[in-house]
């Protein structure tokens, strides 16, 4: 049965339950009717569809053929495979990836695009979604505004970001949270041989993000390679082994020539 456009009264239904999704949901369900919440393993539904007052489901054909939105929540290289699934059916579809061109749900519909929270999520820990940037994109105007309305609903900073953007974005996302992240598990294994918590390094953490959106991350960098202290690194390095020995290393240089560049001619 063909699919038409609703707006925000024909409801949401979300295709995934993963932490992308079950966010998405919860906080979509504050403002509209999260109608059904789709994965291939019925019981990761029925938690969420629980938590939204929705119904879960664990197969394509059981999707309601009125929802306002249809939202694909899925990994990167799963959302192509749905979207072959649901072939010709119509409606407004959107995809959460960062990295997916939203071409890739062009056999479902004539309308459709991409909505992005550019945003960590876990299941468990609790996100304020007013301040988290949503990046909409869709194929024709018509799309773009519902898709932008929808995403108002949930969060004050919407923004369109076509899919080379999104990509940078995406990017740019990876090297802030994902790469950071790992340095982070890195310092909290060093701090453990020494008995303490990674909670130790918070006070730290903050001012340095504080600073860097204040000024700029270049203006804020501080430390032994900012300073291009070889002794201080010199006797870091002696103090690791393996990858962190590496990447200390690699990562000490890659400063050294932001701030020093005539040192590598």
């Amino acid at each position: 049965m063909e699919r038409t456009l609703n707006g925000i009264e024909g409801g949401v239904v979300i295709l995934g339950a993963g932490n992308v999704a079950t966010h998405l949901a919860i906080n979509l369900a504050r403002h509209t009717h999260v109608r059904q919440i789709y994965n291939h393993n019925l019981s990761g539904a029925e938690v969420l569809a629980a938590k939204v007052g929705a119904q879960a489901i664990d197969s394509l054909d059981s999707l309601c053929t009125d929802a306002g939105l249809y939202i694909i929540s899925v990994k990167d290289d799963a959302i192509a495979e749905i979207a072959q699934k649901l072939k010709g059916v119509g409606g407004l579809w959107a995809h959460t990836s960062g990295s997916v061109g939203m071409e890739a749900l062009a056999a479902i519909s004539c309308d459709y695009g991409v909505f992005y929270p550019m945003q960590t999520f876990s299941k468990d820990v609790d996100v304020n979604m007013h301040e988290v940037p949503i990046f909409i994109e869709g194929n024709n105007p018509e799309t773009a505004r519902l898709l932008k309305q929808y995403a108002s609903l949930i969060s004050e900073k919407v923004y369109y970001a076509d899919s080379e953007h999104r990509a940078k974005l995406h990017i740019a996302a990876v090297f802030a949270c994902n790469f950071t992240n790992r340095l982070w598990d890195i310092s909290a294994s060093l701090l453990k041989e020494l008995g303490l918590g990674f909670e130790t390094m918070r006070p730290l953490v903050e001012a340095m993000l504080a600073k860097a959106c204040e000024v700029t991350p270049r203006e804020g960098q501080t430390g032994p390679a900012r300073r291009n202290d070889r002794k201080i690194i010199n006797k870091h390095l002696e103090m690791l082994d393996g990858e962190n020995k590496e990447l200390y290393s690699i990562l000490s240089e890659s400063i050294i020539k932001q701030y020093y560049p005539h040192e590598q001619d």
